[in-house]
């Protein structure tokens, strides 16, 4: 599915505050961080797995395709999903992002 061939553009015509809107946020905005942990990942994925996220300006992908570089199975909190699902991205070369350091979160 990593290509940019999706029946509708996921962030609309509109975008997001006047952008568009871009990867890991969008997989957070999908969680409330009061009542949706501790979170397995497969639960996630079961529900939103096939639903587009737009990982950079020109390639679209879906939550499943991310969830394939999750080496996590759960997560207790958003800070941990943040995480896991950021070191994914960079895993998978979806995200352009390189934080400095040996292991950046």
């Amino acid at each position: 599915m990593a290509d940019t061939d999706w029946p509708s553009d996921p962030d609309s015509d509109e975008g997001s505050e006047g952008m568009r809107k871009y990867g890991q946020a969008i997989l957070a905005k999908k969680l409330d961080e009061e009542e949706d942990f501790p979170l397995r990942a497969e639960d996630f994925v079961a529900e939103h797995g096939d639903e587009p996220i737009r990982v950079n300006y020109k390639q679209v992908v879906s939550v499943a395709d991310i969830f394939e570089h999750v080496e996590e199975e759960a997560f207790e909190s958003i800070i941990d999903f943040h995480t896991a699902t950021g070191r994914a991205m960079r895993r998978a070369d979806y995200w352009n992002f390189r934080p400095d350091g040996e292991d950046p979160v």
